[in-house]
């Protein structure tokens, strides 16, 4: 099928396009400078140079698709609550083009606020917390009650794997800078992951089977406790292991400190998506994984 693609450069995306391309699809990724387009091109993928402010560009690139997967997010968190907002216009702007047809709809989320403290499941509805302005789930619900056929992926907070630039390597560059790889209180608190294969692999394979569940789980590892992610670190870098306070981690320190575990067995029986991809500590340990 022809895929418009989102955030085709990203992290994620970029596995997105290898996935689809691969299996055979045809895809339109969207590029919003002249440095990505090329490296976009260079796949084999289609390229629309636009941003997610370009509403009306992205509308007609979901009309003429036969399903999209939106994966794009402003991960700047200086300015994160224009960047939901952003998000959530271009959610539902492509929900809309998609309105009247059976074309598919794939949104990108997380687990971190779903269920605080216990295992979060597929079933878990998210629910709006006023000190986490991202919408991106809530926005494809209320498309979904519309009858546009909308569902979620929620991606595990460390989506790890060599080249890594997210949660985990803002662990490193602390525990670089300040010589100790540190935890909050007992570090029992815990971190589910997924290796970025097995997050392209997964949107493939919901888009494949017809999108049929609300949300999908790209969760590999339950819960990697967040004293054993500081001690793995610790080993890479020959630092000592400790317990310290919030103080330590600055504006990073709710993250550091949350415990959002979540399982992803309906998601592996609806897919058959089983995960092969290295766990998250093997990938710290790899000499290659987030390279200074």
């Amino acid at each position: 099928m022809r895929v418009f693609v989102t955030g085709a450069t990203g992290w994620v995306g970029s596995r997105v396009i290898e996935e689809l391309l691969a299996a055979g699809h045809q895809v339109l990724g969207l590029a919003r400078s002249e440095d990505k387009a090329a490296r976009l091109a260079q796949t084999g993928a289609q390229v629309l140079r636009a941003t997610l402010d370009d509403l009306a560009t992205l509308a007609d690139a979901a009309r003429r698709s036969e399903a999209v997967i939106h994966t794009a997010f402003n991960h700047d968190f200086s300015k994160f609550a224009d960047n939901a907002r952003q998000d959530q216009r271009a959610i539902e702007v492509l929900g809309e083009a998609l309105a009247g047809t059976d074309k598919p709809l794939l949104v990108t989320s997380g687990v971190a606020m779903l269920a605080p403290g216990r295992v979060a499941t597929e079933a878990d509805v998210p629910m709006s917390h006023p000190d986490y302005p991202r919408r991106s789930e809530t926005t494809a619900i209320a498309l979904a009650e519309r009858g546009i056929r909308t569902a979620t992926v929620r991606l595990a907070p460390s989506v790890h794997g060599v080249g890594d630039h997210g949660f985990i390597p803002i662990l490193l560059r602390l525990a670089r800078e300040t010589g100790v790889s540190a935890y909050i209180g007992e570090g029992s608190n815990r971190w589910p992951a997924v290796h970025v294969s097995d997050a392209g692999r997964l949107y493939r394979l919901a888009l494949e089977t017809g999108v049929s569940e609300r949300a999908y789980h790209a969760i590999a590892e339950e819960g990697v406790p967040m004293r054993d992610i500081a001690r793995a670190i610790g080993r890479r870098l020959g630092v000592p292991v400790e317990s310290r306070g919030r103080e330590h981690f600055g504006w990073f320190a709710d993250f550091a400190g949350a415990d959002m575990p979540a399982a992803s067995e309906r998601t592996r029986a609806a897919l058959g998506w089983q995960p092969n991809g290295p766990p998250l500590l093997a990938d710290i340990a790899d000499p290659r994984y987030c390279e200074d």
